[in-house]
């Protein structure tokens, strides 16, 4: 502190990246406890969630409720390649890891909400959150009916699994950067609620509420801080790695989700930069799309841990998982943009900016967006195809 009573502006500046780091860590904390919260509540029943898995149709909608409940693509996808593994055939699980992509892009929805008090950064924040939906959305659109007339995305993988066909033990499932991280605030939460004598449901139930709250306070906190430090130097190297280029984004956020191994983790974190102004929902775009590819790694590490008859079917459904996220980059943004087809590329960022410009001036939409196209249509559809 100097001789005017002010804190130095670099002691400062220090002080506000070490309280960003720690509002980073507890929104990262808070992703984990919700997941954690929910199979708390489930216990080891998370799998009935795909018992009525009967058709491509029904195995998208489950594929996309259980990953929006779960709050982790990376969770159902690895339970989808254990199921795989069990014997689940890999055709009907293939629509399933497609849901998946859906269900994992609610999570940066609900950070957006952070945002809500501000029209102007809502607008932003909810645009950049919603491309991703809309953008796989629009890849089930293209792909799905693709895939069940010829079976190319099934084919492609059989034959890659020839050649990494062995008996070698290649498991290396324990690779997880991120869970070592966020473990200790999430045991801290689940044990003192089971100290207050709570039963694993409520445990559940409250860590899940809980989570939400955190992300809320932790994305608001953040994004008023980030608009007193990105200035100059910092946002220009941000830029850098985001903002530069379609290819530069993607590779940034393929190579920060197999860092972290969760898509929502990673697509979470762009939305308060989004919503202070930093980047913009074209910035964002292809960030998220490497979010897709990169967490392609979960279940490909999971299905190296199989063995046995089933061992090739397990490796299978991952490598499907990465050839659908790989295309689909491919076909729906890099392809037509080289080609100049900007219709095709921009659409998930008209219809993402559309969506947040209604949903500004009626907070409303956002909330019945959330509910209804992440749970309550996939519900009733559900029960109606059963």
């Amino acid at each position: 502190m100097n001789t005017t009573g002010e804190i130095p502006r670099g002691r400062s500046n220090l002080l506000t990246w070490v309280a960003i780091v720690g509002f980073i860590y507890l929104l990262l904390v808070a992703v984990a406890m919700i997941g954690t919260g929910f199979k708390t509540a489930a216990k080891d029943d998370a799998e009935t969630l795909f018992a009525f898995a009967t058709n491509p149709f029904l195995g998208l909608i489950i594929g996309s409720l259980a990953t929006a409940l779960i709050q982790s693509s990376s969770t159902v996808t690895s339970i989808i390649v254990g199921l795989v593994a069990g014997g689940m055939p890999v055709s009907i699980a293939i629509p399933m890891v497609m849901g998946a992509n859906i269900g994992t892009t609610i999570t940066n929805t609900i950070v957006s909400l952070g945002h809500v008090r501000d029209k102007r950064e809502f607008r932003q924040a909810f645009s950049a959150a919603t491309v991703h939906d809309f953008f796989n959305l629009f890849s089930v659109l293209v792909f799905l009916p693709l895939e069940i007339m010829t079976g190319f995305l099934e084919k492609s993988a059989g034959a890659l699994v020839s050649l990494f066909a062995g008996d070698a033990d290649l498991s290396i499932k324990g690779l997880n950067f991120m869970k070592p991280l966020t473990k200790p605030g999430v045991d801290l939460v689940k044990g003192g609620l089971h100290g207050m004598g709570l039963d694993d449901m409520v445990t559940g139930i409250i860590m899940v509420i809980v989570g939400i709250v955190l992300i809320l306070v932790a994305v608001i906190r953040v994004g008023k801080l980030l608009r007193s430090v990105l200035v100059g130097r910092a946002k220009n190297i941000l830029h850098a790695a985001i903002g530069s280029g379609p290819l530069s984004g993607i590779g940034s956020g393929t190579l920060v989700t197999v860092l972290v191994q969760s898509s929502s983790t990673t697509t979470s974190l762009m939305v308060p930069l989004a919503g202070s102004g930093v980047f913009n929902t074209r910035d964002i775009y292809p960030f998220t799309l490497g979010a897709n590819i990169g967490t392609c790694v979960t279940a490909l590490l999971a299905a190296t841990a199989v063995s046995g008859d089933m061992a090739g079917a397990a490796l299978q459904i991952a490598l499907v998982h990465l050839i659908y996220n790989v295309t689909g980059v491919l076909v729906i943004y890099l392809i037509p943009m080289w080609l100049k087809a900007t219709r095709i590329t921009d659409f998930p960022i008209w219809c993402s900016e559309t969506l947040a410009g209604v949903a500004s001036e009626r907070k409303s939409v956002a909330l019945s967006y959330i509910v209804g196209v992440f749970f309550l249509l996939p519900g009733l559809m559900v029960f109606a195809f059963r």
